[in-house]
């Protein structure tokens, strides 16, 4: 699922092309004390499984799966309290959200839904900003 959404924000948000990276890259970066070098960047990562109401039947087992991925972005700014750049953020942030909320890959049952948007950090030239999406699947398990 994360290449699908991958593919789909490289498809759909033109500023973040050749940008979108994953949950390795974050954490070198984070190793590093890094930020990407060029921005707007995105990266996207599995947050985790939640599981719903189970259900088991004659040679099937079934439950229902919320599964949770964030997309990280990132933008240099060049005001250090970043006011000038809210609405250059504001117009990713809106570009990410009608990309992916409502959209879910073909073998999935649900669509993403918006989960929340959080700023993590606004210091030294950077903002980064997290939106966290969810989205329905199921688990089917022969008995």
């Amino acid at each position: 699922m994360i290449a699908e959404l991958k593919a789909r924000l490289e498809a759909q948000v033109p500023r973040l092309a050749g940008r979108i990276e994953g949950a390795a890259d974050l954490s070198e970066l984070s190793r590093k004390g890094a930020w990407p070098q060029h921005t707007p960047a995105a990266h996207v990562i599995p947050l985790g499984l939640q599981g719903r109401g189970a259900h088991a039947a004659v040679g099937l087992f079934t439950q229902v799966l919320h599964e949770m991925v964030a997309v990280v972005l990132t933008l240099r700014t060049y005001d250090r309290t970043a006011g000038d750049d809210l609405p250059e953020l504001d117009e990713l942030i809106q570009a990410v959200l009608v990309a992916v909320a409502g959209w879910g890959p073909d073998e999935a049952m649900g669509v993403f839904e918006l989960a929340r948007g959080s700023l993590l950090h606004n210091r030294d030239g950077v903002l980064v900003y997290q939106l966290d999406f969810v989205i329905a699947d199921q688990l089917r398990i022969p008995a």
